[in-house]
């Protein structure tokens, strides 16, 4: 990423492979933050980056950003991406947003009162589940059976799910398939994505029922996904 300007100053977090300055060779630390300019930086492949730039500054904090804590940062931004890994919907995806840039912005200056532990362990039971859900996108929802591969009894992992995500175990399967309906729209490469077809592609036959739900969860409608994708496009193109 070369030359990107930066009015206030950026929090980074760095999940997976390394990042540097190019120039001067440094590499960035995780929970890292830069203060406002140009900012230039190399990825490496099996990079992934999260960056956060708030809007508004309270009191001092833009003065005295230096002071926070790595430590501080970085625990913010895990519990932020565990929570919002579970989200049941667009407005509870905002309302962990507001609140990881508030914990940055308001209260990254001091250690007090701050639990650096705060990302729950998955039961690895549930997470047995989990994975068997995300990974394999054929699989039709079958409770008795994703109880049997998790080892747990079906009641058992149905109050797992709920105490550890919010979710019950077929919400949380249906919130994977609208995002992988999702992904199939943004990284379409043809002019007009079929939102039918990718949508019953996932188990959804009724189209009014699938737009309703996917609004929820992304605070858009399918159409509106593929319209700011190619308005998008279209900038890009125009730039290029």
């Amino acid at each position: 990423m070369n030359g990107w300007h930066a009015s206030k100053p950026v929090w980074l977090r760095i999940l997976n492979g390394g990042m540097q300055s190019p120039d001067e060779g440094i590499p960035f630390a995780p929970g890292d933050a830069r203060s406002p300019g140009s900012l230039t930086f190399q990825l490496s492949a099996d990079s992934q980056v999260a960056l956060v730039i708030p809007r508004e500054w309270s009191g001092d904090a833009e003065t005295e950003w230096r002071r926070g804590s790595r430590s501080r940062i970085c625990a913010l931004f895990d519990r932020f991406l565990f929570q919002v890994a579970f989200a049941r919907s667009h407005a509870q995806s905002v309302a962990s947003a507001r609140k990881l840039i508030n914990g940055l912005v308001r209260n990254s200056l001091s250690e007090e009162g701050v639990d650096l532990c705060c990302v729950p362990t998955l039961d690895r039971r549930l997470q047995r589940a989990i994975e068997k859900i995300e990974q394999e996108s054929d699989w039709e929802f079958d409770l008795p059976q994703l109880a049997r591969h998790s080892g747990v009894s079906e009641r058992n992992l149905y109050y797992l799910m709920r105490r550890e995500t919010g979710l019950t175990p077929y919400r949380f399967y249906q919130r994977c398939r609208l995002i992988r309906v999702r992904r199939r729209l943004v990284d379409c490469q043809c002019d007009i994505p079929h939102i039918s077809w990718y949508a019953a592609d996932e188990g959804f036959s009724h189209l009014g029922r699938f737009a309703a739900l996917y609004r929820e969860h992304f605070g858009e409608l399918p159409s509106q996904t593929v319209q700011w994708r190619r308005s998008l496009l279209e900038t890009t193109s125009a730039f290029a």
